[in-house]
């Protein structure tokens, strides 16, 4: 079935949304006016919206006060059970102060309602019973909101169960040698009172409302957050829900929920924008919605050397781990084609590998640039940062940096010239292979592309000018031209003994004073290394 609700346009005016699926997500950073676009959803039609707080009181009486579900639905839903109050929700909001939300003190009137539901269905279906004579026509025990609450609750915590003993809420669970203990609500931890009083919350609540839930993730650990919300949803279809969150791990996981960006809040009103399905893992999409920040992505993993020496290195970007230059590769062009993100700036940063200055170039036109050295690890190597940390050392940086160089060229470089060489050919070819126009083409057409590529093929000719080029460097001995062409990730963790360090400490001595004492003259050193392209 369909559900309807309302968003604000950006003049604040009110606009109607329709949605076949039963859960929406609104997701921006914080100060983005979550809350306040939570309390403005609900000001719009009181009666038929139900907001849970992001504030929750998980205190409550071990037996639980018995009240009419009259009274303690009016205490849910409106904060009183008085009739005169109950005509907006100022009452239970403090909208009086101007209170977008506060800390709700309702959890004994929720489980309280809860009970009285299950009293009032108990005694309609007694009723029933002594109408009817005949047995066979005695209508099936109802399915009181107790029951479902039990059920739901042993669903995401399968070790335990819930039982209501006498207005007593209790878990309980079986030991290893079968004797079972149990223990009182006030004795349950933070994130099984969460669950009891959401649930309660959400099976409370009368038929087809839009529930609002304010930070769905507070007090809950990730392995129960989804499962806890879709469960739910499951359990009351009848009803839509909105949630407002800056989690987007619970965002991303949320199956089919629509999901909508809040992109501006000026602190009255709101830019929303609906996000559509397009070419980057979603939980990336929504994290970069949420940063605020230009993007950029850079090879490697979270921990590698690509991340800590880019994010000291652009501390105003968003910096996103790819893992290889493929993803980096993929993900600037998806970024760049995607009308969602127009309004971020991205760029992807990319080793100099074996590329050609052609190929660079045509990366140039997706915002995707390279380094000037072959592998990141070079950075580590140059001749700026070399005198710098000699110095630093208490070392002289000529003697240092000639043993380094002479290290580099002679004893790695020449060493490994053959090999450096093939794989530059291999690499040239696999460019070539790669440019042909095989996708969105007939087979014939892909054919061709594929046939002229493969004929303009020439192992000779790629050899020889890579042999000139490698050959060339190695005699010119020019330190810089060489840490531009040479491939070799082991390089950075060999010279630290030329500082008196270990070997494999050099690169993270760099990495901490990077971000400590000598950060401004690391940065100047490595920067000439970086691609302008990039403002920093």
């Amino acid at each position: 079935m369909p559900f309807t609700y309302c968003l604000p346009n950006e003049a604040g005016q009110k606009i109607e949304h329709t949605t076949d699926c039963n859960a929406v997500i609104i997701i921006g950073a914080n100060g983005s006016g979550k809350s306040k676009l939570g309390a403005w959803i609900e000001q719009q039609n009181f009666e038929n919206v139900h907001r849970i707080g992001a504030q929750r009181n998980l205190n409550f009486q071990e037996i639980t006060p018995l009240k009419s579900y009259d009274q303690a639905e009016g205490t849910v839903l409106y904060g009183t059970n008085d009739k005169a109050n109950q005509a907006s929700k100022g009452y239970r909001w403090g909208w009086g102060k101007e209170y977008t939300t506060k800390l709700i003190n309702d959890f004994d009137d929720v489980l309280a309602a809860l009970i009285a539901l299950q009293n009032n269905v108990n005694a309609e279906f007694v009723e029933q019973c002594k109408r009817i004579q005949n047995k066979s026509d005695r209508p099936d025990p109802p399915d009181t909101a107790i029951d479902k609450l039990i059920r739901i609750w042993n669903k995401i915590f399968p070790q335990r169960s819930l039982k209501l003993v006498d207005a007593k809420f209790l878990a309980w669970f079986t030991k290893g040698d079968g004797i079972p203990v149990e223990y009182s609500s006030t004795q349950m931890s933070d994130g099984e009172r969460a669950v009891l009083y959401l649930a309660a919350q959400v099976l409370c609540v009368p038929e087809n409302k839009t529930l609002i839930i304010d930070e769905p993730e507070v007090h809950l650990h990730r392995s129960i957050m989804n499962r806890l919300w879709k469960t739910l949803e499951s359990y009351r279809p009848d009803c839509l829900f909105i949630y407002i969150t800056h989690d987007t791990q619970f965002a991303s996981m949320h199956g089919n929920a629509e999901k909508i960006w809040i992109k501006e809040f000026d602190g009255t009103n709101w830019k929303l924008e609906i996000i559509e399905s397009n070419d980057l893992p979603e939980e990336l999409l929504l994290d970069i919605l949420g940063s605020r920040k230009p993007v950029l992505f850079v090879e490697g993993e979270r921990n590698s050397y690509d991340t800590q020496l880019y994010s000291a290195l652009y501390p105003e970007y968003y910096i996103v781990p790819c893992g290889s230059c493929t993803q980096v590769i993929a993900r600037t062009k998806a970024f760049k084609n995607d009308s969602t993100l127009h309004h971020c700036q991205v760029y992807g940063i990319i080793d100099r590998d074996y590329r050609s200055d052609y190929e660079i170039s045509k990366y140039r036109e997706d915002n995707i640039y390279t380094i000037d050295v072959a592998e990141v690890e070079n950075l580590f190597l140059v001749e700026e940062l070399v005198r710098l940390i000699a110095l630093h050392l208490g070392s002289d940086s000529d003697t240092v940096f000639d043993e380094v160089k002479e290290y580099i060229i002679q004893q790695r470089f020449a060493r490994q010239i053959e090999k450096q060489i093939c794989q530059s050919v291999v690499a040239q070819l696999k460019y070539q292979l790669s440019s042909a126009e095989l996708s969105q083409k007939s087979e014939e057409e892909a054919k061709s592309s594929l046939q002229s590529v493969l004929t303009s093929l020439d192992y000779e000719k790629a050899k020889s000018e890579q042999e000139s080029k490698f050959r060339d460097t190695l005699t010119g001995g020019d330190y810089r031209r060489v840490l531009q062409v040479f491939n070799e990730k082991s390089l950075s963790t060999s010279i630290g003994h030329y500082f008196g360090l270990n070997d494999k400490v050099y690169c993270n001595k760099v990495i901490a004073l990077l971000n400590g004492v000598k950060h401004n003259e690391i940065v100047a050193a490595i920067s000439p290394y970086l691609p302008t392209e990039i403002p920093r």
